[in-house]
C-alpha cells in the first residue's frame, strides 16, 4: 500500500528503509514481470486438475495459513482506523475474488492462457480513461500514444501464436471482466492508499479471497482435485511467485508511482510470457511477434516518461 515514510520515520511502511525502498522501486518492475507473467501458464496446467474454484480457494487457504503465524508473531504495522481495514479489505476482493477469480473461470471454460493474458494487458486503457476523475492523474497526449502502442504490441505477440483464440463466448467476457477488476483495484489503491505492512496487506487480502471464492466452490464444485506432481508444482510457483512475491510488488509499486504507470506494465506481460515460451519450451516467436514485444516496449517507455 502507501509506502511512504511517516514525518518522523527513517523506516517506510513496509519496514524497509528509503534507500532499500528505492533499490527494491528500480528492481519491482522486472521481478514482477517475470513473475506475473508465469501465472497464466502455470493456472492453465494447474486447471487441468482442479475446478477453478476449487482451484484458488486451495491457494488462497495456504497463503492465509502462512501469513497467520508470522502476523501473530511479528505484530506488523496495521491500518489505523477502520476505513483503512476496509480499504484494504475492497483491494483485495478486487484483485483476489473479481481479477483472480473470474480469470481462472475463464481459462475453465476453455479460453487460453495467451487469450487470458491479452486481455489482462489491455487494463491500463480502463485505468487511463479514469484516472483523471478517480485520483486526479494526468494522461499525457505520449502515454495515450504509449498506450495504443503497448495494446497493439501485445496484441501481435499473442495473435502470432497457435494459442490464441478470441471468439467472444462467456469465457472471454469473464477474462474482460477480470481485466475490470484489476483496473478498479489500481485506481482504488491510489485513490484510497493504507500504510501498512505488506504482512498485513497480504494476510488481510487473501483473507478476503478465500471468504469470497470458497462458499462458492463449495456450492457449484465437486471439489475434487487430482493431486498429481505437475498440479502441487503448479500450485506451490503460484502461492510464492506469483501470489505472495508479484502482487506485493505490485502494491508496493502502485504505492510510490501513478496508476496509469503502473498499470502499462501489464502491456509487457503477453511478451515475457512469449519470452519464457520461447527460452524454456523452445516455442517458436516469429516476426510478427517480436514486432510486438517491440511496440509494447516503446509503449510502456512513452507511459513511463
Amino acid at each position: 500500500m502507501s509506502m511512504k515514510p511517516g514525518p518522523a520515520s527513517n523506516t517506510s511502511a513496509s519496514g524497509l528503509s528509503p534507500s532499500r525502498s528505492d533499490l527494491l522501486a528500480r528492481v519491482a518492475p522486472v521481478i514482477f514481470l517475470l513473475f506475473w507473467a508465469s501465472g497464466f501458464g502455470v493456472a492453465k496446467i494447474g486447471l487441468r486438475h482442479a475446478e477453478p474454484l476449487t482451484f484458488l480457494s486451495l491457494r488462497f487457504g495456504l497463503i492465509v495459513a502462512l501469513f497467520l503465524p508470522v502476523f501473530l508473531v511479528q505484530r506488523p504495522s496495521v491500518p489505523t482506523s477502520r476505513a483503512g481495514w476496509g480499504h484494504l479489505a475492497i483491494v483485495g476482493f478486487l484483485i483476489q475474488s473479481v481479477y483472480f477469480g473470474l480469470a481462472y473461470l475463464g481459462m475453465s471454460l476453455g479460453v487460453s492462457a495467451g487469450t487470458a493474458a491479452v486481455i489482462a494487458s489491455l487494463q491500463p486503457l480502463v485505468v487511463a480513461i479514469a484516472a483523471p476523475i478517480v485520483s486526479q492523474e494526468r494522461v499525457r497526449p505520449r502515454h495515450w500514444a504509449g498506450f495504443l502502442l503497448g495494446a497493439a504490441g501485445a496484441l501481435l505477440v499473442v495473435s502470432a501464436g497457435e494459442g490464441f483464440e478470441a471468439s467472444l463466448d462467456a469465457g472471454v467476457w469473464l477474462c474482460v471482466g477480470s481485466a475490470i477488476g484489476m483496473a478498479g483495484a489500481v485506481l482504488y489503491q491510489r485513490r484510497f492508499p493504507v500504510a501498512a505492512h505488506p504482512v498485513t496487506v497480504n494476510l488481510v487480502q487473501y483473507a478476503v479471497g478465500l471468504a469470497t471464492i470458497a462458499p462458492m466452490a463449495i456450492w457449484l464444485e465437486t471439489g475434487r482435485i487430482d493431486w498429481t506432481a505437475e498440479f502441487v508444482l503448479s500450485l506451490g510457483w503460484l502461492i510464492v511467485a506469483n501470489s505472495i512475491i508479484a502482487v506485493s510488488l505490485l502494491l508496493f509499486m502502485i504505492g510510490r508511482s501513478e496508476a496509469a504507470r503502473v498499470s502499462a506494465l501489464f502491456f509487457l506481460v503477453p511478451p515475457v510470457a512469449a519470452l519464457f515460451g520461447w527460452l524454456l519450451l523452445h516455442e517458436d516467436i516469429g516476426v510478427q511477434a517480436w514486432c510486438g514485444i517491440g511496440l509494447a516496449l516503446v509503449g510502456v517507455r512513452l507511459v513511463s516518461l
